[in-house]
């Protein structure tokens, strides 16, 4: 999975959508090593660099929002903290620290203009928190303030990118500087929501959704009827976005609830954090209702006790032996 390039850790999706068996961890090690491109191994402990002007290599070609930059090799000696220009200013949402972004970025060093990895080429954005232990550091400092619809240019001393252990995966040595150019396509937190059109609920003998899109958890109305004994996976709030496929890791918003009680018993609104999961490391009720859905749309989850978890539930998870579950997903972004 090149587009992984920057991360520290692969997030992990919540213990009570796993599958059966901890496959997170070594399928996140088999990612890592297949990959060609850079991944930091460890969390910097040093301080907040200060955020300089310059020097900046000069964006030769490319020069649009979207477009894969060309960036000239650097000239001089780098600044040995985080240098950071905003060359086109969006007018979107403030990404804050914390934050999910969706981002297209290049990559390349200081001395040769060598490209060390690049998202244009891969026609698939990046989608990463800029949180600590998930990014490496000068990512989280040069981006944290700027908007939806910039274009930011950097550069990084080792001190906040792969550290004095360089990556030698992407050819990068312990004393390179590195230089950056981030278009920023997205941003997301606790508050985000579905976008898209409404689409009517007219079985009455499913559960009813909100269609609230003010960050805070849709209500879910089960009705006093018998539970489905096939999988529902039905559109709430159509969204514009790419369909996801088998394959994909996603970042959602999420309420789960018993059929027969209706009391929750998973949420990240609760938590007040976002998730991000392999559609192939859920249960099947969630990877076969989530295939074929659009971005950005909300969609009613329900799912009988042989695509759940049937006499086998997560221990601790309030889900009792062949429950029906309930769930209404925001998917927010395609990673």
């Amino acid at each position: 999975m090149r587009r992984r390039s920057l991360l520290i850790a692969v997030p992990a999706g919540m213990a009570t959508l796993a599958a059966c068996g901890d496959e997170d961890s070594d399928s996140s090690k088999a990612s890592e090593s297949a990959s060609p491109s850079p991944s930091a191994s460890e969390t910097s402990a040093a301080p907040a660099p200060k955020i300089v002007d310059g020097p900046l290599p000069a964006i030769t070609a490319g020069t649009k929002f979207g477009e894969k930059p060309t960036v000239a090799k650097g000239s001089g000696d780098p600044s040995d903290q985080v240098a950071v220009k905003t060359v086109i200013a969006g007018g979107g949402q403030t990404v804050a620290e914390n934050d999910y972004i969706q981002a297209n970025y290049l990559g390349q060093i200081w001395d040769t203009a060598k490209v060390f990895d690049n998202s244009y080429d891969r026609k698939t954005p990046l989608v990463i928190q800029l949180a600590q232990g998930s990014i490496i550091d000068s990512w989280r400092y040069a981006l944290a303030g700027k908007k939806v619809g910039s274009r930011v240019l950097m550069s990084t001393a080792p001190t906040w990118g792969y550290g004095k252990q360089g990556n030698s995966q992407a050819g990068i040595k312990g004393t390179d500087t590195l230089v950056f150019v981030v278009d920023i396509e997205g941003t997301f937190n606790a508050k985000s929501s579905a976008k898209g059109k409404t689409v009517a609920q007219d079985d009455g003998k499913l559960p009813k959704v909100s269609t609230n899109t003010d960050g805070k958890a849709p209500t879910i109305d089960v009705p006093k009827a018998d539970a489905p004994t096939k999988l529902v996976a039905e559109y709430v709030i159509e969204g514009d976005g790419d369909e996801v496929k088998a394959e994909n890791t996603v970042l959602v918003q999420y309420k789960g609830v018993l059929w027969d009680t209706g009391k929750e018993f998973d949420s990240t609104y609760s938590r007040k954090s976002l998730t991000s999961f392999s559609l192939q490391q859920v249960v099947k009720g969630w990877a076969q209702g989530l295939t074929g859905k659009k971005v950005g749309s909300r969609v009613l989850i329900v799912i009988p006790p042989k695509l759940g978890y049937g006499d086998n539930p997560p221990a601790g998870s309030g889900i009792s032996k062949d429950s029906t579950l309930v769930f209404t997903v925001d998917i927010l972004a395609k990673m």
